[in-house]
């Protein structure tokens, strides 16, 4: 990753614009996000313009598959001013992902911190996606998600010097992805979901990856 005007060079390639506080874009509530560009993908600020499509992916009955609802437009608003506002609170979060070659938002990726316990698994830092379903099949969310793990190696505070995935059971396409981007089944911290008691898909399954396998793989 470059990060600013200075370099070093790797094999996968992004650019930051900005370096937390001191550069990058500010959100609509004020907040300044950094900006990652990679190869196919505009990770930015989140904009008041983008609460509309990211309600309608939130309504989509395909992309909340594995979730236990639909968010309504308020709940979807409500969400996009918490992402955008975790960037002033942390210096880092969700960014808005948006496609170079036709400008579209497509979703989220980036980085959060989950708000409930687990033991053996919170406090972590998660890598984690939400993208419009005619945008999967691309390469979109493991193009975006490396970028924000070589973000969370390089410029966050990261307990037990790891990033953690987790999704449920039975959402295979999710775990494909974060085995694309390097990360491996941790089978010992399979836990059920705390915040959704009853659910038929509250057992979730972790990954995780840490900095020596990360920097294994940003070399080759």
């Amino acid at each position: 990753m470059k990060v600013g005007g200075g370099a070093a060079k790797r094999t996968r390639e992004s650019r930051l614009t900005g370096e937390g506080r001191r550069g990058g874009e500010v959100c609509d509530n004020g907040a300044v996000t950094p900006r990652i560009e990679t190869e196919r993908l505009l990770l930015r600020e989140w904009r008041e313009a983008d609460k509309q499509p990211y309600a309608l992916l939130n309504a989509d009955a395909e992309v909340m598959r594995h979730f236990p609802s639909h968010l309504s437009r308020e709940q979807s608003d409500e969400m996009v001013d918490r992402m955008a506002a975790a960037w002033e609170q942390r210096g880092f979060g969700l960014w808005a992902a948006e496609r170079v070659d036709t400008h579209q938002f497509i979703g989220f990726i980036g980085l959060s911190v989950p708000g409930w316990h687990v033991d053996g698994l919170t406090p972590c830092v998660e890598v984690g996606w939400r993208l419009a379903a005619h945008h999967w099949g691309h390469g979109f969310a493991p193009e975006g998600a490396r970028a924000a793990l070589d973000f969370a190696f390089q410029h966050v505070g990261l307990p037990g010097d790891e990033v953690v995935s987790f999704t449920t059971i039975m959402n295979l396409k999710s775990q494909r992805v974060m085995q694309k981007i390097g990360m491996t089944v941790d089978r010992a911290r399979e836990f059920d979901h705390p915040m959704t008691p009853g659910w038929d898909e509250q057992r979730h399954l972790v990954h995780r990856i840490d900095r020596p396998t990360w920097q294994a793989g940003v070399a080759r």
